[in-house]
């Protein structure tokens, strides 16, 4: 643990006349509303050497016990004057969270007694489940990293700027009235550090967002006493027996806690692990993951498999574990089927299959300290969806592996629908790496993976899952492979949309084009375009009204919505609008509805009314109107915003 340069704790002062003075309910109800800030606040402050289990629950404990126990002063309220900033309350509670924060680092002398904040905290506790916040990307551990190299006082700085928008001065002002000896030293050290304070707010970082594991369960066994164990028994026994023969247990006719249960102990098996024969998919009526055959050069590896069985049943604290919104993290509940067990890049990597989902185990090629467990939703897969699972990514690249039945891979760039695919080396079913889309700064590429079978060729796309999402043009209900040079010019304008609907679960993204729009003043003909992007849980849908003006290299989005059937095979129908400055100077509300829309009124900041599927009107810079259509069964539709 680092030595923390904090001064010890002064003792409470009544205040100046000018401090503003808080009491126990205000300073409660500033910290009920702002709970969740708090312990993040907390979070970031404590060292990250007590481990994310002791992390989370310290942070509560101290944001728990930050109330005053009566009416005191702070001195401490930042210059903002608006909002929680301007809340004494908060401001003293938020002093309160940073001081005991700061103490919790605090090396143990002998000759002192430690202070509350540096022992483990009695309250909140949860017996026998480990809490930790969800796993991040890259960026967010190689910040969590920065982070623990910092010392106490410089990462409280650190995360006071950036959690909290506070300027130097007040943060100089809040970290003083903490106890921190060397103020100048903190701010200079925090400064060594890259600024990259939109991350703190990332789940990785959020005690109150939590998962939860079990602890090691053979290392309690291992540990209990012999006397503890045959008291255990003799209790278990004495009630047994004193039962009536039915059983009145809270459980029923389950057996005991400890009981081996036969299929999950099958399950951690490797000997036992389900094997398609190389040829399954030749004569099977099903074309889904279910026909993969085992591939990889460790399929063989039985402590490799049974490591990867045993992580996935109960990952321990290191374990990095990511799922998809909507998939069960649990382990298996029978011996699951090798999809693959290899070498990739510098990684050892596992893929298994249920029937459900699709678990990916990770470790390091010299070691198993680094492990990482991701999984993937893959129910009702048909033989689009099951093409492809990543392999690995590494230095921006991406390796599948590919489907049996696929006979040709390519990479493509989305955004160059006249170029042609580069071919990708397909090695026992595994692509060659390709350079996946960009995650960050401006969009100049955005790669795809093709696929050829004998059934056609499709585009997928790395989303920042396991499975790659499915590509697709055409009229909801009736959509088809983007393939072929129409669909590729379709999907040129709108590919920088698709990071948009990263981490989301997405099964397939559509792009359909519902309506084309002459512009005023002779400006050409715009393009109206929906994108809609289906999740594997059946929910979350994300959809994207984009308008795409003559000449433009993008589409701009005019209006998006979530969870909402329009412009799904459910309910064909959309209408969205946009502000467009004409090349004259005038500026127009410009509205499209779908095929079928009668007419389209257009209130609020601009009145104007039109038959038909489309409506152009004069309007002011800035205005906002709402849409109502009418379709020509009578149906009213809303416009997407």
């Amino acid at each position: 643990m680092q030595s923390q340069d904090v001064a010890p704790r002064p003792a409470p002062a009544s205040g100046s006349a000018s401090d503003p003075v808080v009491d126990v309910e205000q300073a409660e109800a500033a910290l009920v509303e702002h709970y969740p800030r708090l312990v993040r606040l907390a979070y970031l402050v404590l060292p990250p050497g007590l481990g994310r289990n002791r992390r989370v629950l310290t942070a509560h404990a101290l944001t728990q016990r930050a109330l005053p126990r009566g009416r005191t002063a702070t001195p401490v309220i930042p210059a903002q004057s608006d909002g929680r900033e301007g809340d004494p309350g908060y401001a003293f509670v938020r002093l309160q969270v940073v001081r005991t924060a700061l103490e919790a680092g605090l090396p143990l002398r002998r000759k002192a007694w430690p202070k509350r904040s540096q022992l483990p905290p009695l309250l909140p506790q949860v017996w026998g489940l480990r809490l930790f916040p969800r796993s991040g990307g890259a960026d967010e551990l190689a910040l969590d990293q920065r982070l623990s190299a910092l010392t106490g006082p410089a990462r409280a700085a650190y995360v006071l700027r950036g959690l909290e928008k506070l300027p130097d001065s007040d943060v100089r002002g809040l970290l003083t009235a903490a106890g921190v000896a060397d103020v100048d030293a903190a701010l200079d050290e925090a400064d060594s550090a890259q600024a990259e304070y939109a991350l703190l707010d990332s789940p990785e970082f959020d005690p109150c967002s939590l998962q939860a594991r079990p602890t090691d369960l053979m290392r309690r066994r291992q540990h209990m006493k012999a006397a503890l164990a045959a008291a255990a028994a003799v209790a278990v026994c004495g009630a047994l027996l004193g039962m009536p023969g039915d059983g009145w247990g809270p459980d029923g006719a389950a057996a005991p806690p400890y009981a081996q249960n036969p299929s999950a102990r099958a399950a951690l098996d490797p000997a036992l692990l389900l094997k398609v024969p190389a040829a399954a998919w030749e004569s099977s009526a099903r074309t889904d993951f279910s026909v993969w055959p085992a591939r990889g050069d460790l399929t063989g590896d039985s402590a490799l498999l049974r490591r990867a069985l045993a992580v996935w049943a109960r990952p321990g604290e290191t374990v990095q574990v990511s799922a998809t919104p909507g998939t069960p993290s649990g382990g298996p509940s029978g011996p699951p089927q090798l999809l693959y067990a290899g070498t990739v890049d510098n990684a050892r990597v596992v893929i298994l299959y249920d029937g459900l989902r699709i678990v990916r185990y990770a470790e390091p090629r010299d070691n198993t300290k680094g492990a990482a467990l991701d999984f993937a939703r893959v129910d009702g897969a048909g033989r689009a969806e099951a093409s492809a699972v990543v392999l690995g990514r590494a230095d921006g690249n991406v390796r599948y592996l590919t489907a049996p039945w696929v006979t040709k891979a390519a990479d493509r760039d989305l955004l160059k629908p006249g170029s042609d695919a580069t071919d990708l080396a397909l090695t026992g079913g595994a692509t060659a790496p390709m350079a996946g889309p960009a995650q960050s700064g401006p969009c100049t590429s955005w790669n795809v993976l093709q696929l050829t079978d004998a059934s056609g060729t499709r585009l997928l796309t790395d989303l920042g899952e396991l499975v790659p999402a499915r590509l697709t043009t055409g009229r909801p209900g009736s959509v088809k492979d983007a393939s072929g040079a129409g669909a590729l010019r379709a999907w040129a304008p709108y590919a920088c949309s698709l990071g948009a609907m990263r981490s989301a679960g997405v099964r397939s993204v559509n792009a359909w084009a519902y309506a084309a729009q002459a512009l005023p003043d002779a400006s050409g003909t715009a393009s109206w375009v929906c994108t809609r992007a289906e999740t594997w849980q059946g929910g979350g849908e994300r959809v994207l009204a984009q308008f795409h003006t003559p000449g433009g290299k993008y589409g701009a989005v005019a209006a998006k919505a979530e969870n909402v059937p329009a412009c799904g095979a459910k309910d064909p129908q959309v209408l969205a609008g946009v502000l467009w400055k004409s090349g004259a100077g005038t500026w127009y509300l410009l509205a499209a509805g779908s095929r079928g829309t009668s007419s389209i009124n257009a209130s609020g900041g601009v009145r104007a009314t039109a038959s038909g599927n489309l409506l152009a009107a004069k309007a002011k810079q800035g205005a906002q109107a709402e849409l109502k259509g009418t379709l020509e069964d009578g149906r009213a539709v809303s416009g997407l915003r």
